[in-house]
């Protein structure tokens, strides 16, 4: 009975943490103690009678994770080392095999792979399947399961199982790294300087800026525009993704969130001030751009401060607020969406580019339909007044010799298209 009581306190301390319940929903308080008493009655029955002997730390866990994951895909409960590991991970530094991931009907779905990780250099790509982890299926597992053994030993490696659409199955070996996230990176293209955001981490706002100097002393006064490229971004801090949009605009609403309750609500402003000195600016997407990548490419585009090219992005529009829950870890709920300034609710719908470009191949290659988030299970607004999707082939964009980005190179055409223009007028 002890142990009965700890685990009805347990959850009723979490659910203290919810949104505050509206007046109506509040009126039988009883009815909601008789479903926690049915709750220690089931967790009783399982310790008592359950064929193998269970540990109630992990009954209980997996009870309050079960409990937020049939919210939608992205609230979960993170343990003390998972809530450590994320810290980690969003300071910019951790250990892995360098790929955003994500649970989808019971398999592990790669929303993207970082540059210059194991999982990058061995090809992995947006919307592959991984099904097996060392020959053990991955159906059955958490998400947190499934990444915590994807992690491990540095120089160790782990064979994963490949599904991906239009092709058999095969197995890829990977070796274990530290990952470091190197968000910004930037060269010159001729005339117009190219920026690549891979992610949003605590410092990508200062690299961005450093970028862009960089790329001002280096082609002086024949700069004709820039190309940001936030494709396979999957995103990351919310005030990082607010500075970045900053940094291109003078001024005007960059994002607001709208929760449940409406004195909860948030809006961001731009502050004067430009470093691109308002030339030209493309931004690339793609179906691996998520979340604060989506945030930067609707500012820019409600504002008029860029033209989107390529496909559509993800979809994924919803805010996570993490709550430390007291030395028990933490919890990931979601708590409000993102609206662009001119009002669209990204969550489920997407980005679309100004300008649709699939990514295209040297070889000929089918049309494929990217997943984004409204085909999650249990995604916010899913199926809500959605327009039929064309079918766009989102492959990762890639550094090697024998492939060509014909997105980036439809992008640095029309840079210096808009450049022309501009000097005749």
């Amino acid at each position: 009975m002890k142990t009965k009581l700890i685990a009805l306190t347990l959850l009723a301390g979490l659910l203290a943490f919810a949104p505050r319940v509206q007046a109506e929903e509040a009126k039988n308080p009883a009815e909601t103690y008789e479903l926690l008493n049915l709750f220690g009655d089931v967790f009783e029955r399982v310790r008592a009678n359950y064929v193998e002997e269970t540990s109630d730390n992990d009954l209980i866990e997996a009870a309050i994770n079960g409990m937020l994951k049939s919210l939608d895909p992205h609230s979960s409960y993170m343990n003390k080392k998972n809530y450590g590991e994320m810290q980690v991970q969003t300071r910019g530094q951790f250990g892995g095999l360098g790929i955003e991931v994500t649970m989808e009907n019971g398999l592990i779905k790669v929303v993207s792979p970082i540059d210059d990780t194991p999982a990058f250099r061995a090809g992995l790509q947006t919307n592959d399947y991984l099904t097996h982890l060392d020959g053990e299926p991955v159906m059955g597992l958490t998400l947190e399961q499934a990444v915590e053994k994807m992690r491990g030993k540095v120089g160790s490696d782990i064979t994963v199982t490949v599904r991906r659409e239009g092709q058999d199955a095969f197995d890829v070996t990977l070796t274990r790294a530290i990952i470091q996230l190197r968000s910004v990176r930037s060269r010159a293209e001729g005339e117009v300087g190219y920026v690549r955001i891979t992610s949003f981490s605590e410092n990508t706002s200062k690299s961005l800026q450093e970028a862009v100097t960089k790329l001002k002393e280096e082609i002086g006064d024949q700069l004709q525009g820039y190309v940001l490229d936030l494709r396979n971004n999957p995103g990351g801090l919310l005030d990082q993704a607010i500075e970045v949009s900053d940094s291109f605009l003078d001024k005007g609403e960059i994002v607001s969130t709208r929760s449940r309750d409406p004195d909860e609500s948030q809006r961001f402003n731009a502050h004067p001030g430009d470093i691109t000195d308002a030339k030209p600016l493309i931004v690339l997407i793609n179906g691996g751009s998520a979340s604060a990548s989506e945030i930067v490419a609707g500012a820019l585009q409600d504002h008029g401060r860029a033209l989107l090219l390529g496909t559509k992005s993800f979809g994924k529009g919803s805010v996570q607020t993490i709550v430390p829950l007291s030395g028990h870890g933490a919890m990931r709920l979601t708590t409000a969406r993102y609206y662009t300034p001119s009002g669209r609710s990204i969550q489920a719908t997407g980005i679309e580019p100004d300008i649709l470009v699939p990514q295209a191949r040297i070889e000929a290659v089918e049309t494929v339909k990217g997943r984004r988030e409204a085909d999650l299970r249990g995604a916010l607004d899913q199926g809500k007044n959605l327009p039929v999707e064309e079918p766009t082939d989102d492959q990762p964009p890639t550094d090697q010799p024998e492939m060509k980005d014909y997105q980036l190179l439809r992008a640095l055409d029309l840079i210096k298209g808009i450049a022309m223009f501009g000097s005749q007028k």
